[in-house]
Order: C-alpha cells, then structure tokens, then sequence
C-alpha cells in the first residue's frame, strides 16, 4: 500500500516537472544561442551557426551585445513566408552602423524556423537585418545567408502580426510586434 501510494505520488510529481522540461530548449552552446523576448508571447532561442556563417554570426552577437536589436520591430512579414526585422528605422531601409557583412551562401536549407540575413539586390550588402521562416521557401536557398535556426518558441514567431499582402507584407505601424530584448544566452546572469 505505502508503495503504490510512493509510485502514485512519484508519478503526479513528474506529471508537473514534465510539461515545463519539455518546452525548455536544451541549450549546448551558450555563446552562440541567441534569445529574443518577443512582444507576441514569449522568448524565442535561435541556435547560431558559425559554422556556416561564422562573419554573420560574430555580427549579430556584436549588434546584441550593443543592445541594437532591443525594440525593434517585425516591419514586413508575410503570411506563409516569413518575418523581417533588424531596422532600427522600422521601415525596411536601415542598418546598423557596423559595416555590410560578404554573403556566406551554404546548403542550410530556407525551411520554417531557418534565420537568415535580409539585403538588397547586393549579395554582400547584408547588414543588421533578418527574417525568420514560417514556412520551407527553397528558392532562397544559397541566395540569402542562413545563420540559424529557431529551437524554441516558434509558436511566438507565429503569432507576430501580419503585413498587408497589397504592400509586400508592410506591418501596420500601430499593429507592430517588436523584440522586447536580444541576448547572447552566455551573457545571462
């Protein structure tokens, strides 16, 4: 009796702890996983890839560390595409005051939860600007510098408010998400 009761209690236990490990990503590299508090829910953990965009990564991480991205907003984002953000303007014409970074095309495929690098007609014009993929786009691919991936908290990168499709995905200005806060997960405290 005493037994089942200690099995019964172990398991309503492990029922609790359960759901919340569950949604805590599991962080193996804390310089370079990215975590943007959103104004749409929650945070979102981006693994970085120096591997493959190592002058893209060390960008972003320098721009976070700056407190660049902290406020900015989701100005152009496309139903069934993807979401774009970095311009401290909000207007999908500015950067930061660091210098273009070269493109760094690799075989990192453009599907949902791919990060990468917005820029102009100019490959090597990327700057503080990106997007992340709502869905798989492979026309980008080895077009646009993937830089990582969303582990955790996609659901709040789905919620972010919508673009009007008649204007490219232009967000409404009263109808903007932003990131609340940018950090590198080494720099927690």
């Amino acid at each position: 009796m005493v037994a089942r009761r200690l099995i019964l209690a172990a398991a309503a236990c492990l029922a609790l702890i359960s759901p919340a490990a569950a949604q805590s990503p599991q962080i193996r590299d804390p310089e370079n996983t990215l975590i943007l508090d959103l104004s749409s829910g929650g945070p979102v953990v981006i693994a970085m890839r120096p591997d493959i965009a190592p002058a893209h990564v060390t960008q972003i991480k320098t721009l976070v560390r700056q407190g660049f991205y902290n406020g900015v907003v989701f100005h152009r984002v496309i139903e069934g595409f993807m979401a774009q953000t970095g311009d401290p303007t909000g207007t999908g014409t500015g950067r930061s005051p660091l210098p273009n970074i070269r493109a760094e095309f690799s075989r990192e495929p453009h599907t949902r939860g791919a990060v990468s690098m917005a820029r102009s007609s100019d490959p090597n014009s990327a700057n503080s600007q990106f997007f992340i993929m709502f869905a798989s786009n492979p026309g980008l691919d080895g077009q646009y510098s993937v830089w990582g991936r969303v582990i955790s908290g996609m659901e709040f990168v789905d919620r972010i408010a919508r673009g009007n499709p008649a204007q490219n995905g232009v967000v409404a200005l009263d109808r903007r998400d932003r990131i609340v806060s940018a950090r590198v997960a080494a720099d927690a405290r």
